[in-house]
């Protein structure tokens, strides 16, 4: 993602219903998780870095690109330039390596699985969540620089190939898949869908991802894919 998207994505963070949607699964995840040492792989502007640090963790941004790096360090939140796939972390010092819509933007994710494992202690969690299936892809993909969507099985293999076992793997913003789907008919013009949402418009949009807590949706597509492993 280029500097002036990170920018745009800055000014919605607060607000928009997809990022707080996503602050709220970050919450419900580790809720239950004892508090430790943290990484936020690729957090961009520091969003879900801070809920972490909200809920007592020691989290720690790593972000590749400088316009991320500043705007994180501008909200006090404690950040680092650092590349997934060589990450600035020694050895099996950290209880969680969290990275949310990260890994589809860097080619060598087989080598961010393998660092994301290299860098959590025995025990410790990976969560991890990435764009869901090809079907999608779109000029949304393409404006937001990312190299791939993940099918199920695909992002399965890359976190046991790093030799992570999965406690959890499942699909997430499932019931705006048809409504995506349908808009995104553009695949290759770069057009990205961050931007500003009409206040009631985006409530309901928020309000829907939230009923996914509620119903039996987690196996069936969604807009994105979510995983919890654990190091042995």
């Amino acid at each position: 993602m280029d500097g002036e998207e990170i920018e745009r994505s800055a000014a919605l963070e607060r607000r928009h219903w997809w990022y707080a949607a996503r602050r709220a699964l970050v919450r419900r995840t580790v809720a239950d998780w004892p508090a430790g040492r943290a990484i936020d792989v690729g957090c961009g502007m520091g969003g879900n870095t801070a809920v972490l640090r909200e809920m007592g963790w020691q989290a720690v941004g790593v972000e590749f690109s400088p316009t991320g790096v500043a705007i994180a360090a501008s909200r006090g939140i404690p950040v680092v330039r650092g590349d997934g796939r060589n990450l600035p972390v020694a050895d099996a010092s950290v209880d969680l390596v969290m990275s949310t819509d990260a890994w589809e933007h860097i080619d060598d994710d087989v080598a961010v699985a393998r660092e994301t494992a290299r860098v959590l202690r025995p025990g410790g969690r990976a969560l991890v969540a990435v764009p869901a299936g090809m079907a999608l892809w779109s000029g949304h993909d393409v404006a937001l620089g990312h190299v791939r969507r993940y099918e199920r099985d695909e992002l399965a293999e890359r976190v046991s190939g790093a030799g992570l076992v999965i406690e959890d793997l499942w699909s997430w913003n499932v019931l705006l898949r048809p409504v995506v789907r349908a808009r995104r008919r553009n695949k290759n013009a770069p057009e990205s869908e961050m931007e500003a949402v009409n206040p009631i418009l985006n409530a309901g949009l928020r309000a829907a991802v939230g009923l996914e807590r509620v119903l039996p949706v987690r196996r069936l597509p969604g807009v994105s894919l979510v995983v919890v492993a654990r190091k042995p």
